[in-house]
Order: structure tokens, then C-alpha cells, then sequence
């Protein structure tokens, strides 16, 4: 039987903390499970998430790319620019902590990562001022700057 590289990347048997490079420090298994989740996500969207898919997909608004359900180290963020790494959060009733959205946002900033949030009923109600809004924002945010194609093992070279 052989395998495709998208098998040795889920490697079940592999140490807890590898998924070659991709892991994020999170086991295969849980890297495996958020994919899963995601998947089932973009499934079953919430209608205030399909209606702004409507209007971020196809790289619509202003031809910047998203991506829905997108896997980002331990979390699913509902959508993300990658061009900019900017993800964009649709707080519903789900979303009751404001300290947990805050710490979530710290953990996926530090991962480099800026998050902003609409709540459902602003989707639902203003649509085009949520757009508006997530316009301004992308054309604020400067480009992610692509990792270095051949980095040092040993981290030489690294800006601090």
C-alpha cells in the first residue's frame, strides 16, 4: 500500500508534538479531529456565516482570498484572509465569554494572527457595513510575510 503525503502528515503512530511542520504543537490526533470538525462547520454553516460566504468567497470583496473554517494551530477560525492574517469571527450565541474570545484572540495573535468580530445580528441586519468594515480593515492590514522557504535548523538569520 502506498501512501500520499497527505497520509504521512496524519501519521497516528508519530510522536504527540509532530505533524511535519504542521502541527502547531498539537498531536496528530487533534490535528486530525479539528479537520474533521471544520469539515463538519463548513457542512452546516450558521446562516449569518453563509451569508457572508456569499459575499467573501471568490475573492469578492476587493480580490482578497478567504478561507472558511480554517484550522489555526488548536482553533477554527470561521474565516481567514491569509494573504493578510486576518481572521474574521461571527459571535453568536455561542459566544457568551468575552474573556475567552479575548484570550482565544491573544493566543492567535501571538501566532500572528489579528482577529476581528461581527456579531450575528450585525450580518444579518447590515451586511454591507459589516463588508465595509472588513474592507477597511483588510486594506489597513499590511501582507503576511510568507515564512522563508529554507530556514535554519538552528533559527539563524531570524529577525528579532
Amino acid at each position: 500500500m502506498t501512501q500520499k503525503p497527505q497520509d504521512e502528515d496524519r501519521r497516528l503512530d508519530s510522536p504527540p508534538l509532530q505533524g511535519r511542520g504542521r502541527g502547531w504543537g498539537v498531536s496528530a490526533n487533534a490535528i486530525a479531529r479539528l479537520h474533521g470538525f471544520a469539515a463538519d462547520m463548513r457542512r452546516n454553516p450558521a446562516e449569518p456565516e453563509t451569508r457572508l460566504w456569499a459575499h467573501l468567497s471568490r475573492s469578492q470583496l476587493g480580490g482578497f482570498g478567504f478561507r472558511r473554517q480554517a484550522t489555526i494551530g488548536n482553533r477554527i477560525a470561521d474565516f481567514l484572509c491569509p494573504q493578510k492574517a486576518l481572521i474574521v469571527e461571527i459571535d453568536g450565541h455561542t459566544h457568551t465569554d468575552p474573556l475567552a474570545d479575548a484570550q482565544r484572540d491573544r493566543t492567535l495573535l501571538a501566532l500572528g494572527y489579528r482577529t476581528i468580530r461581527f456579531s450575528n445580528v450585525d450580518v444579518m441586519q447590515n451586511v454591507e457595513g459589516v463588508l465595509q468594515r472588513l474592507l477597511i480593515e483588510l486594506h489597513a492590514t499590511p501582507d503576511r510575510r510568507p515564512p522563508h522557504p529554507n530556514p535554519s535548523p538552528e533559527g539563524e538569520g531570524l529577525e528579532r
